[in-house]
């Protein structure tokens, strides 16, 4: 079983990057004084007990989950006084877009009426996409309730057209459907109410409002009507926690507790009180992570609807980034975004039925499934578990069809190809610890086809060394490094459109005689092409060689972004455990930063 396994680590804490935390906003002096999102999301989560808590089986089986980003913004769709805001549309009140005064902001809510909302319709729409619950916001950073509040008249009941509580009708065909439902709620952040983080300093009548004003005149008191206005709820999902004080997060976790003791809550609720870890967004770890955790992604650039993002992820993506997810341990929130009349746009609805169509045939794949034992990705896909049984997800096929699974010490019982109602024997062979998988000339492609591997023993013996394929690319990140000396290693983010994020793990600051080491298990010896991703500015001079005294070196181009440039050719002369280095001989040795290194057969 999936926690079984988990519980075999020990919970350590994730170093979880922040959301959008607008780093070079125009800010107040008090507001320069909170804390890093990074430093609040960077503490472990309550306990372990939760791995065994009953509420924790429908996040910790489900391995996939519907987020949907829906709110006043929705309406702007990244537009505001025929200009239009490129970047993530929920943001786009802040300085940082189209910096909207709050009394303008609240305007807009006139003009909301999203007659195209239907509730039952986006639950089948999650249902038929192989998801087992839906969470969407219930308040964003703008403060705008998506609800029917009686705290405040700024929500889509008393402040549009509308006039319904949509998160009724969804709760309910959650109900009908049997999907899980939560809310997600901004509970440190609120840009139109008094006293919230980055809201107006003072109310109404002219007097200073404070934090705790707000927290007690309007986010507990929110927070009480989501845990009771809509029958039994499975997630809470707050977010942005900053620097609020632990005795106002402890007040909010107490009401959530008494009022839905069955909801889970996810680290973002901040002082480490969540029962699961919510990683950085967009972000599908490299390598497998203890304990419960999600990372949540998007379906195209924005989590809200906006008029021109039209960048919609294909199924075939989704199913990689989800089954990724998976094997490396974890469970995958998949947003949408409805547009200004309430409906979900249809391309990104439609690649969605695709993803579940494949996970109706292939549903042992994700549901209930164990990490990989390789501990990371292999170069043709990934790899997800059933006690001993190896569920073998191919992304990209060799052109050879041999399928090289390294290290693994069980004798194989049975390899089968699972198509449409068939399961077609496929050959295996052993070599030296080396597993090869044999596929048919001709066999039905899906989007991602399927291997069901059954070992003999009870237990998965693998040997978690990286291995040189000899007929794929190998591709080896900072993450896979076995040493790095005399050079910084470290995680950076940064936005390409506001909000958008990217991470990466790079070795930068380089050092006299600075390397990154791998080793690694080559199979087959031979001439190698050498592809370094890398970025830096001036003249570069990288140098590569192996434990056998091969060794390349060669000039290539300054980069602003990584980008991956080929070095040369190095031969492994004989098989087995060898170690590859790289290092930086000459150019900004300070600036310039390795991410990974791709080993290509010739």
């Amino acid at each position: 079983m999936k926690n079984a396994k988990r519980l075999n680590h020990i919970l350590i804490g994730f170093f979880i990057f922040s959301f959008l935390f607008p780093l070079n906003a125009q800010i107040t002096k008090d507001e320069i004084k909170e804390k890093s999102m990074d430093e609040m999301w960077g503490q472990e989560i309550s306990s372990s007990t939760v791995l065994l808590s009953e509420r924790a089986k429908l996040f910790d089986q489900s391995n996939f989950g519907m987020f949907i980003h829906w709110g006043l913004f929705s309406n702007l769709g990244g537009k505001w006084k025929d200009k239009t805001y490129y970047g993530i549309g929920e943001w786009i009140m802040n300085p940082r877009m189209a910096d909207i005064p709050p009394q303008e902001y609240m305007k807009t809510a006139s003009s909301f009426n999203p007659t195209e909302f239907d509730a039952k319709k986006i639950a089948q729409l999650a249902k038929d996409a192989g998801m087992k619950y839906i969470i969407i916001t219930s308040k964003h950073h703008e403060g705008f309730a998506m609800f029917d509040s009686k705290v405040s008249s700024f929500d889509i009941v008393d402040a549009t057209p509308f006039g319904r509580d949509p998160m009724k009708e969804l709760a309910k065909a959650c109900d009908e459907l049997g999907l899980g439902f939560g809310f997600y709620y901004s509970h440190n952040q609120d840009w139109t109410a008094p006293g919230g983080t980055r809201g107006p300093k003072v109310d109404n009548e002219g007097k200073t409002a404070s934090f705790e004003d707000y927290f007690y005149s309007k986010c507990l008191p929110q927070v009480k009507e989501i845990c009771t206005n809509y029958g039994e709820i499975d997630f809470v999902w707050f977010d942005t926690p900053g620097d609020m004080d632990k005795k106002l997060v402890v007040e909010l976790v107490d009401v959530v507790r008494t009022l839905q003791p069955k909801a889970m809550l996810c680290s973002r609720v901040g002082h480490g009180l969540g029962d699961y870890s919510s990683k950085g967004d967009m972000e599908v770890p490299l390598l497998n992570m203890p304990g419960l955790w999600e990372t949540c992604d998007t379906n195209n650039d924005s989590w809200s609807y906006a008029w021109y993002d039209n960048n919609f992820k294909s199924p075939k993506e989704i199913l990689k980034r989800l089954i990724s997810t998976v094997a490396r341990g974890g469970t995958y929130l998949f947003n949408v975004g409805p547009n200004n009349k309430g409906a979900i746009p249809e391309i990104g609805a439609s690649f969605l039925k695709d993803v579940g169509n494949w996970i109706g045939k292939y549903p042992d794949v994700i549901y209930n499934a164990g990490s990989s034992p390789w501990g990371f990705a292999l170069p043709w896909g990934d790899v997800t578990t059933q006690g001993n049984n190896l569920y073998l997800s191919i992304f990209d096929l060799p052109s050879d069809g041999l399928i090289h699974l390294p290290k693994l010490s069980n004798k194989i019982k049975s390899a089968q190809l699972l198509t449409d109602g068939k399961q077609i024997t496929l050959e295996t062979d052993k070599n030296k610890n080396w597993t090869t998988i044999k596929f048919p000339p001709i066999y039905y492609k899906e989007l991602v086809s399927v291997v069901k591997v059954v070992l003999q023993g009870e237990e998965v013996k693998v040997e978690k060394t990286l291995a040189l394929y000899p007929n794929m690319p190998t591709k080896m990140h900072i993450d896979h490094a076995s040493k790095v000396d005399n050079a910084e290693q470290k995680s950076i983010r940064w936005m390409e459109k506001f909000g958008e994020w990217k991470h990466v793990n790079q070795v930068s600051n380089w050092q006299e005689n600075g390397s990154v080491e791998w080793e690694v298990d080559v199979k087959t010896p031979g001439l190698y092409y050498v592809l370094l991703n890398y970025k830096g500015n001036g003249r570069l001079v990288w140098n590569v060689s192996t434990s056998e005294n091969e060794m390349i070196q060669n000039q290539q181009a300054a980069t602003e972004k990584y980008a991956t440039y080929p070095i040369g050719i190095i031969e492994f002369k004989k098989s087995g455990k060898q170690t590859i280095s790289v290092s930086l001989v000459d150019g900004n040795k300070y600036s310039s930063s390795l991410n990974s290194i791709t080993l290509k057969p010739i």
